[in-house]
């Protein structure tokens, strides 16, 4: 199901020049007209991006959400006028089967402008076509890698003999700066190892960056770096030469074991020759001068904006239209054919497609029994992982080499390791790759997978630009991060979150959750499961847990609201005692000897800020009453924030400086996370605020 026109005669036809020409000058206008962005990599990559789109990409416009789509990647966001350009010129629709375009020649006039649908860096979710969210360097081209691991996924699950329903490609146009950045060399490690061979990187290689020539920090063969992770490599010498671009396409398309690198060597600026001794770095708007010059250069219309030639739509129509229409048809014919062979696989589609969870997915999630000695919240969560994914078959992660001590393991009968040979597996193995495993977590979520990652919360750092990506594009993701607190003791300050926690909290539309005890993990999952456009974070313990005795006190439940009332008095508290996590155990047992000395003590749990904030306004008033100002908050956590709910009065026992390396007790007792310590702090504020 894919197929590339390529002309037989070696020079480049008249509609194809000019096709590419108003690519260039598209994102010469926009640029100059917006006074801001860059235009000199889209006018040198627009020979490969309209080879790509028009003779090769298995894409319908018409139906741009297509799920067997080919799927293009502009790594480098800064270019993102090539994208917009090829989105308006192909007539890509705003809504599958629809007549509005996703992006106007009106649109492309707002570049960079507010609201526009042509933002300076490209935003999945906001303009059609665009396939993830890109402008940090590295991201794009990690992403890349996720979609063409979930693509294999999807057709070991979904195809059926003679019946292909998932076998698209992946490409990424990326530049110097992607491939300087870590996160590019953990996602193509992981890539290579894994064989994708539906992966195609396009790398721009034009020697420039904003500094300048890239000799001034990047001197390295790139090629033989990515010969090297298992990749094949091929080499275009001239951006501008279409039938080798082609080429290379081609010999990429018919290479079944592995990805690849096309190399391509462009000049960044108009795609003429470059004068010994220049260079164009990425800048602005170029100037009234340069565009003439350049428009001259292409034979265009000095002094015409925004035009798009007679003959240009149509020939995309021709092109891509055309091709991909008649793709999708085909797809249609086949996706039919599979649903009526079989109603379980029929259901199984539909659950996929409409991004819905099966019914009962949550009917086998335990209910944990009161117990003193309890489980770390680490290991109840492989519990409640592995029953939910037995019955979510779209449920797929990992760990960044940490499964064995953060539990994330998919461990049920045929969940199997993900492998070169068996690209259904359940089990991603990312190795110590961070960055990455966020990056390509959100990359299986682009294609409609439920996907997590796994590692120790300290090193939720490492990872923070692709949540970051995920809560901006609205994924259902989520990330499991365990050893939560200084209770990984001996590991030391460098193993020890302190201000992790908070830093997640900081990030809008990021769920983060840290559930107390065995019940409120379960319940936490309920939650995650439930959101269909944020993802989230479950911050975990490596230390047992007491499993709280529900029939004593409040309903595991409560953790949906975010914050609920754990344990309570009769009548208006004297003073509230809340907390996250391995902590709301000692605001329990101040609370049970709070009562015996008669004094009334409220204890809230607090999972989630985020779910809390949420909440009504009588919710939240009913669970911390605006009027009892004597509370104690207790984290092991940066203190920073939980003043919004202990108030400018109350108390706070959390970190102020780095953990240390010693003994778990030790170290609840140098930092102050005791019984005796909040009971005196529980103490000071009912005295304080008496009557």
């Amino acid at each position: 199901m894919s197929g590339a026109d390529t002309p037989a005669k070696a020079e480049l036809a008249e509609i194809d020049k000019l096709s590419i020409d108003t690519i260039r000058t598209l994102a010469i206008d926009a640029v100059q007209k917006a006074n801001s962005g860059h235009a000199g990599a889209p006018m040198g990559l627009a020979p490969v991006a309209y080879t790509l789109w028009n003779r090769y990409l298995r894409y319908d416009p018409a139906h741009p959400h297509w799920p067997n789509r080919d799927r293009f990647v502009l790594s480098c966001g800064h270019a993102s006028m090539l994208l917009y350009a090829l989105l308006h010129l192909a007539n890509v629709a705003e809504t599958d089967g629809g007549n509005a375009p996703a992006v106007t020649l009106d649109d492309i006039k707002s570049f960079r402008q507010l609201d526009s649908r042509t933002p300076g860096h490209p935003e999945h979710g906001f303009t059609t076509g665009v396939e993830t969210t890109t402008g940090p360097l590295g991201q794009g081209v990690a992403n890349s890698v996720g979609m063409a691991l979930g693509g294999r996924f999807l057709g070991r699950h979904l195809n059926r003999p003679g019946l292909p329903l998932f076998d698209y490609d992946v490409y990424a146009i990326c530049s110097d700066g992607d491939l300087m950045e870590g996160v590019a060399s953990e996602a193509a490690s992981i890539a290579g190892h894994l064989r994708l061979a539906n992966l195609c990187w396009i790398y721009d290689d034009n020697t420039v960056t904003i500094e300048g020539h890239t000799e001034l920090a990047f001197g390295e063969e790139v090629a033989t770096r990515f010969l090297a992770y298992g990749w094949q490599v091929l080499r275009v010498a001239d951006a501008n030469d279409v039938h080798a671009i082609s080429a290379a396409l081609d010999t990429f398309k018919a290479t079944g074991d592995r990805p690849t690198l096309i190399v391509v060597k462009s000049v960044i600026g108009y795609g003429a020759p470059k004068k010994q001794g220049t260079s164009k770095a990425h800048s602005d708007a170029l100037g009234e001068d340069e565009v003439k010059g350049a428009k001259r250069a292409y034979g265009w219309p000095e002094d015409a904006q925004f035009l798009v030639p007679d003959g240009v739509h149509e020939n995309f129509r021709d092109g891509i239209g055309k091709r991909g229409a008649a793709l999708y048809d085909a797809w249609q014919g086949l996706f039919a054919k599979a649903k009526d062979s079989d109603a379980a696989h029929a259901e199984h589609l539909d659950a996929y497609l409409e991004g819905r969870l099966p019914d009962g997915w949550d009917r086998d999630i335990p209910v944990f029994e009161t117990d003193a000695k309890g489980l770390a919240t680490r290991e109840s969560s492989g519990k409640v992982l592995n029953a939910i994914a037995q019955h979510v078959p779209f449920l797929l992660g990992g760990s960044a080499d940490l499964s064995p001590s953060n539990k994330s393991n998919l461990t049920f009968e045929g969940a199997g390791s993900l492998t070169p040979l068996n690209p259904g597996g359940r089990n991603v193995h990312f190795g110590v790759r961070e960055h990455a495993m966020g990056s390509i977590v959100n990359g299986l979520g682009l294609v409609g997978l439920r996907a997590y990652g796994a590692t120790f919360l300290v090193f939720a750092d490492y990872m923070r630009p692709p949540i970051r990506l995920a809560a901006l594009m609205e994924l259902p993701i989520f990330h499991i991060f365990t050893h939560d607190s200084i209770g990984v003791g001996e590991d030391g300050p460098t193993h020890q979150p302190v201000e992790q926690l908070l830093s997640l909290r900081c990030i809008p539309g990021l769920v983060t959750l840290r559930p107390a005890d065995a019940n409120e993990v379960a319940e936490a999952y309920r939650v995650i499961f439930s959101l269909r456009n944020q993802p989230a974070v479950l911050a975990l313990s490596r230390q047992p847990l007491p499993t709280v005795d529900r029939s004593k006190y409040g309903a595991a439940s409560g953790t949906a609201k975010g914050a609920y009332v754990l344990a309570d008095c009769e009548g208006t508290p004297d003073v509230i005692l809340m907390a996250s996590g391995s902590e709301v155990q000692l605001c329990l047992g101040a609370h049970e000897t709070l009562t015996g000395e008669g004094v009334k003590a409220r204890v809230v749990s607090m999972p989630s800020w985020d779910l809390f904030e949420r909440q009504d306004e009588a919710y939240r008033h009913g669970v911390l009453p605006p009027a009892v100002k004597a509370r104690v908050a207790v984290e092991q956590g940066s203190v920073i924030g939980w003043d919004r709910y202990a108030g400018s009065e109350g108390a706070i026992i959390g970190m102020h400086t780095f953990g240390s390396s010693a003994p778990l007790k030790d170290l609840l007792k140098k930092f102050g996370f005791t019984p005796e310590t909040v009971l005196e702090a529980a103490r000071a504020q009912a005295a304080r605020h008496k009557g």
